[in-house]
């Protein structure tokens, strides 16, 4: 009995040296990948530019943020809804020349520029619009060219 006690020991002595030989060059596999051809000694050097590389990352995203932060702010002001509206003022002559514009950003603000032709002369009017009206009188015609940038986001 005793010698197949030994002879056990050493089958299971040798398969757990079988086993740690696979796990070591399993390690030594996975060094190689982390440092290509660098030596081991430079195990620190190398951690050190790996943390320098990701500070320069992190630096480049708060950047990019940034930037991308006050460019969204500039693209809430600018014009953003256009609406265009042809007519004819004078029903009885003419086709539609005149026409109303009116250039808005996202909430509302901007501009509407309106254009009555004639045969005489062209008459051109602009009026600042705020949350979709402005303290100006406007025109039917304006109120449709504001009404389709209202729509036309």
């Amino acid at each position: 009995m005793e010698m197949n006690s030994i002879f056990y020991f050493y089958i299971i002595a040798a398969a757990g040296l079988f086993f740690l030989a696979i796990w070591i060059l399993s390690i030594e596999s996975r060094l190689k990948k982390i440092f290509r051809g660098k030596k081991a000694e430079n195990l620190e050097g190398l951690i050190g530019g790996i943390s320098a590389e990701l500070e320069k990352i992190n630096i480049s995203q708060k950047d990019t943020e940034k930037y991308l932060g006050n460019v969204e702010k500039r693209l809430k002001n600018s014009v953003q809804r256009v609406g265009v509206l042809r007519f004819n003022p004078f029903g009885d002559s003419g086709s539609n020349q005149s026409f109303a514009i009116a250039f808005l950003d996202e909430k509302g603000n901007g501009v509407v520029v309106s254009s009555l032709y004639s045969r005489e002369k062209v008459n051109t009017y602009a009026k600042p619009i705020k949350n979709y009206e402005s303290e100006y009188s406007l025109s039917e015609e304006e109120k449709q060219a504001i009404k389709t940038a209202m729509t036309n986001s």
